[in-house]
């Protein structure tokens, strides 16, 4: 096939199980693509599974097929696009230049199949520790092994298997894939030159929050493998001091996540504020926040970190975890140990020396806050560089 423009231009599908109403990383991550290649006049759409009493309105097309929710992962959902013949007859009418899979399972499956019958090339990105998924969710590793190897089969059948970040290599290595991987990293909607310091003002002014109390946040599923038990442990070191805590998100630990606030008696510190959607509140939170907390040792690569950084809110990480890659201890974030005392400690510290917390987030805002508009830009670069690959084939 010849490299004409009507080629190029044909629509790109942006394939993955989680999309809003479900708010995660990866489910901002195809948001993110989706709007900005349209924005870059590429024709576009998101291929997801349905979520009840929920009705998109984006500025591109969204195809949703059939699910049912995954009742261990709320809000998670099972997709079942072979039954929905609604869907089928509609996707089978797009002409794709190419998919990109953003998870291995229904929306990846629908993906390679598309690419199969298509003949276009297949981009899948490696985002999450699978494994650790499949362990917590079905309590046997025999199992667990048994679906890892099942989507190390799904990444094998990619022309192209990206990755956010160089130490997530280690993950899918260890998982069993050997074949090539592409390092592209994620961007970031906070992304902005603006003056951050009336922001951060009115972001306090507007939560009530006084000048000297010191904000700490963490957004992001409410589960154990976050470590997040970690978090409400190491508060309860420092209640003596001036904070305030608020959590945001939901998951299967929220309500022994909140009963152990109240076991540590740490009621009047914390505040569990549930999902929030709104994008332009959850700014809000994170310009308002001194430090975002973020010890998990399950992430690969987190937006949440990214988009804190963005508004100049550093976080606090656990040394060695792949989450914490990009962050230099006292520079453009503060590294613990995976303790309950290192990370307490460092949280006293910090909140006695804001001056600190300033500088690294000001570094956290030049060196780990990429738009995603420059993300988008490379990577549909990538694209028709894979798709005239693919055609001259």
């Amino acid at each position: 096939m010849s490299n004409t423009n009507s080629d190029v231009l044909r629509t790109i599908g942006i394939f993955n199980d989680s999309f809003p109403p479900i708010m995660d990383g990866v489910s901002l991550t195809t948001k993110n693509y989706a709007y900005w290649l349209q924005q870059k006049n590429q024709p576009v759409c998101v291929v997801t599974p349905k979520s009840p009493n929920y009705f998109d309105n984006e500025q591109y097309p969204i195809y949703r097929y059939t699910s049912i929710p995954i009742l261990m992962r709320k809000p998670y959902r099972f997709g079942m696009p072979d039954i929905d013949l609604s869907y089928k007859r509609e996707i089978n009418k797009v002409s794709f230049g190419l998919v990109h899979a953003h998870c291995p399972f229904s929306s990846g499956k629908e993906a390679l199949r598309i690419a199969r019958k298509q003949k276009i090339p297949i981009v899948a990105t490696f985002h999450s520790k699978y494994r650790s998924d499949f362990e917590q969710s079905l309590r046997s590793k025999f199992i667990a092994g048994l679906m890892t190897n099942e989507v190390i089969r799904f990444y094998e059948k990619a022309d192209e298997v990206w990755i956010p970040q160089a130490s997530v290599e280690e993950t899918i290595r260890e998982y069993g894939y050997k074949g090539k991987v592409e390092i592209v990293d994620n961007g970031n909607d906070f992304a902005s030159k603006d003056p951050i310091v009336p922001i951060k003002k009115a972001a306090r002014n507007k939560l009530n929050i006084p000048d000297e109390q010191s904000i700490l946040l963490f957004v992001g599923q409410h589960i154990w493998e976050k470590n997040t038990r970690l978090i409400v442990e190491s508060l309860a070191e420092i209640k003596d001091l001036p904070f305030k805590m608020f959590f945001i998100g939901v998951g299967y630990a929220a309500s022994d996540l909140k009963q152990l606030v109240t076991d540590l008696g740490l009621n009047d510190k914390v505040e569990f504020l549930g999902m929030i959607t709104e994008r332009d509140t959850l700014k809000q939170y994170y310009a308002a926040a001194d430090l975002f907390l973020f010890p998990s040792i399950y992430d690969n690569a987190p937006l949440v970190v990214r988009e804190a950084g963005a508004l100049h809110t550093p976080s606090v990480l656990v040394s060695g975890a792949s989450s914490a890659e990009n962050i230099t201890d006292g520079f453009n974030g503060f590294l613990t140990e995976n303790s309950v005392e290192s990370f307490s400690a460092k949280l006293r510290e910090l909140i006695s020396t804001p001056e600190k917390i300033h500088i690294a987030g000001l570094n956290a805002s030049q060196t780990i806050a990429r738009s995603w508009e420059s993300v988008t830009d490379e990577v549909l670069d990538r694209y028709n560089h894979l798709m005239i690959r693919k055609w001259k084939k």
